[in-house]
């Protein structure tokens, strides 16, 4: 199986090419939509959002990433081996808290390049054919390189910021539920959000945070929108108090 998160969307010609790629590459192997919509040139908080989501792909899967404001410069391509499941895409810390988060980790730099590379959409011709690869059983056409070289240690564990808004207006955090109190009381544009188990716990149009299916810590309002009624976007802060 391949995993696509991206920030192409599915409008325009960009993921449907990358897709027709590794059809051609590896027919036969599902390819899935899991983020076409993830915050686009901000690998910093994608790679929260892409830490917590990637349990769908199953062990022994490649999720191809591509959040890359730097195409075309100097920046590593990266294939990454942690706990079982491949990650392909630029070395921008996209993969930082997958490697921090997993109990083994391999990382090459990717050697091979394609007949036809473009300077902008290296996620068509450069890590589509290398995840095609690699989900068909193949080698990784590259470097191994000391993981250390292409962490982020500087990054924090969590991030107290909005790291994404789904089609409803929820506001995901980069903090895991898990590691708030129960009963924190998170601060997002001014305003203090309890928490709450599930929607039907508070009334329509109140606001409240809950542990998502997923594991993060999310803003969302009953029968209504987070991002509207609470004015949130990606990269706003969220303060803790309990």
């Amino acid at each position: 199986m391949i995993v696509l998160f991206t920030d192409f969307g599915l409008s325009g010609p960009y993921t449907g090419q990358v897709k027709a790629v590794l059809a051609g590459r590896a027919p036969g192997v599902p390819v899935i939509d899991l983020f076409a919509d993830a915050p686009a040139f901000q690998p910093y908080p994608c790679a929260y959002l892409l830490a917590a989501y990637c349990v769908a792909v199953p062990q022994g899967g490649v999720l191809l990433g591509v959040v890359d404001p730097g195409v075309g410069t100097d920046r590593l391509p990266l294939a990454v081996r942690a706990d079982d499941r491949w990650y392909v895409g630029p070395d921008n810390g996209l993969f930082e808290l997958v490697m921090r988060r997993a109990a083994s980790v391999e990382a090459w730099a990717i050697d091979w390049r394609p007949e036809r590379l473009s300077a902008s959409f290296h996620g068509r011709d450069l890590f589509a054919p290398v995840a095609a690869g690699l989900a068909l059983g193949g080698p990784v056409p590259g470097t191994p390189v000391p993981a250390e070289r292409v962490r982020r240690p500087d990054w924090p564990d969590d991030l107290a910021q909005i790291v994404y808004i789904d089609v409803y207006g929820n506001a995901m955090t980069g903090l895991r539920a898990s590691t708030l109190p129960a009963d924190a009381v998170l601060t997002v544009a001014g305003r203090p959000v309890l928490p709450a188990r599930t929607f039907g716990a508070v009334p329509p149009g109140e606001a409240f945070w809950y542990g998502n299916s997923n594991g993060l810590a999310e803003i969302a309002v009953n029968r209504g929108r987070a991002d509207t009624v609470l004015g949130l976007g990606v990269g706003d802060p969220v303060g803790l108090s309990s």
